[in-house]
């Protein structure tokens, strides 16, 4: 992320204006992970987790967890919520709190190096790309390439609105951007798409807008 975006994702939560966050864990997760076959014991890497409720789901199907987080308020908040004890250590401009199978990386995914990241299996990916400026979301997918295997999957979880002058169908194929970034290095499943009006979060007195909440497999080529 750009210093700017940097700087706004930390006043977000420094001002708790967090409507983003899942009180629940994510109800396509739960439906739709298991269609990955992924293996108990496997690592899966969560990107720009914030303190995602999701991660101690996957923990709880017997799989060992990362993430990476910019803002620190948001780690130590995950850990102490879920009263989890934390074990922390300094990498460089990174720390990374550690929780049995479960450990997070405090600082910015684009610090984050492949020695530091470790074996990963699969990523998780709920909105860490679509939270990024549409500018910044290529640099994004080029460090994730440099930091996991290329033989990860990616169980990517998208909400993508509805433009002006697009059809309710076009919310039922792969969003031409998801083409572009990924279509080359991945085979695109579109697994489900879920069709809701929504009120944006960081707007909570706008109209609320028609968006589609899409899960998508991607499979390595």
């Amino acid at each position: 992320m750009t210093s700017p975006d940097n700087d706004l994702w930390q006043q977000c939560w420094k001002d708790q204006q967090t409507d983003f966050h899942q009180l629940r864990v994510n109800e396509l997760l739960v439906r739709f992970w298991p269609r990955l076959g992924l293996a108990p014991g496997s690592r899966v890497f969560v990107p720009l987790c914030g303190k995602s409720l999701d991660m101690l789901w996957l923990r709880q199907q017997g799989y060992q967890v990362v993430g990476v987080e910019l803002s620190p308020l948001a780690v130590e908040a995950f850990f102490r919520e879920n009263r989890l004890p934390a074990r922390r250590r300094e990498l460089g401009s990174l720390s990374c709190w550690e929780s049995g199978d479960l450990s997070l990386f405090c600082g910015d995914f684009f610090a984050l190096t492949q020695a530091e990241l470790g074996p990963v299996d699969a990523v998780y990916d709920r909105a860490a790309l679509t939270a990024l400026p549409e500018a910044v979301r290529p640099a994004y997918l080029a460090h994730l390439g440099r930091i996991v295997p290329p033989s990860c999957d990616i169980f990517l979880l998208t909400t993508e609105d509805l433009e002006s002058g697009e059809s309710h169908a076009a919310h039922q194929e792969t969003a031409e951007e998801i083409t572009r970034l990924y279509a080359t290095v991945f085979h695109i499943e579109l697994s489900h798409v879920e069709n809701a009006l929504e009120t944006d979060p960081m707007d909570p007195n706008a109209a609320p807008i028609p968006v589609a909440h899409k899960v998508y497999h991607l499979r390595p080529r």
